[in-house]
C-alpha cells in the first residue's frame, strides 16, 4: 500500500517539474502573452477593416427605443417614386381627366378586415398629402410610417423595435439600421401571397 502511493507520488512530482520546466522554456520566447498579441497582428501587407461600419443608406433614426439603445431605419420617401405628394395634391387646377387614374390607378387597396376596410384618408393625411395621420389625427412623417403601422399591428410593431421581426440591412458592428414596414410589405395590401417555398431541387417523383 506504501509502495504505491510513493510511487503515484514520484509520478506527480515527475509530471509537475515537466510542466514547470517547459513553462520556464515557453517565457524565455516571450510566454502566452507574446503570442497573442502576435496573433492579433494582422498579416504583412494586409490593412484593417474598421470596427464600426459608417451609416451609406439614406436613414432616419427611429422615434422607438428598445434595449440596445437607438436604432435607424431606412428612408421611406426616398422609396416612393412619386413623392413629394404635394406636386399634384394642391390647389392648382387640375387640367387632366384622368389625372387620378393616371398618378394611381395601379394601387388596389386589400388592407383591413372585411367589416372594415381602409381608406386612402385612413392612413393619409387629408390637408397635408405629404403627411400620413395617425387614428388620434396627428400628422406623421411618412420616413416614420413604423408609427402608423403600428397602431393595429403592435405586436409586430414590439417584435420589430427589438429585432425579431424585419430585417437588418447593414453590418452587425455599428449601427443598427433595419427595414421599414413598407420596405416588405405594401403598404396598400400588406399580406404575402400564399406560395411554395423555394427548393434548391424539384421534388422527387415517386
Amino acid at each position: 500500500m506504501n509502495t504505491s502511493i510513493f510511487q503515484k507520488g514520484m509520478v506527480l512530482v515527475v509530471a509537475v517539474t515537466a510542466v514547470f520546466s517547459g513553462w520556464a522554456a515557453y517565457c524565455g520566447e516571450g510566454g502566452i502573452e507574446q503570442t497573442i498579441r502576435n496573433a492579433m497582428q494582422p498579416p504583412t501587407g494586409a490593412k484593417r477593416l474598421p470596427s464600426v461600419q459608417p451609416l451609406t443608406e439614406p436613414v432616419v433614426p427611429a422615434n422607438s427605443r428598445y434595449q440596445g439603445g437607438r436604432f435607424w431605419v431606412e428612408a421611406r420617401k426616398d422609396q416612393v417614386a412619386r413623392f413629394a405628394c404635394s406636386q399634384c395634391h394642391n390647389d392648382d387646377i387640375v387640367t387632366e381627366a384622368n389625372a387620378a387614374k393616371i398618378a394611381h390607378g395601379d394601387i388596389v387597396l386589400v388592407h383591413g378586415s372585411e367589416e372594415k376596410q381602409l381608406s386612402c384618408f385612413t392612413c393619409h393625411n387629408r390637408q397635408e398629402r405629404d403627411y400620413l395621420t395617425s387614428e388620434m389625427e396627428e400628422k406623421l412623417d411618412m420616413d416614420h410610417s413604423y408609427e402608423l403601422c403600428g397602431q393595429c399591428h403592435f405586436r409586430q410593431k414590439k417584435d420589430w423595435v427589438g429585432g425579431a421581426h424585419g430585417k437588418r440591412v447593414t453590418y452587425w458592428a455599428g449601427e443598427r439600421v433595419v427595414k421599414n414596414c413598407a420596405s416588405c410589405h405594401n403598404p396598400h395590401a400588406p399580406r404575402f401571397q400564399k406560395r411554395w417555398p423555394v427548393t434548391y431541387s424539384p421534388p422527387m417523383k415517386k
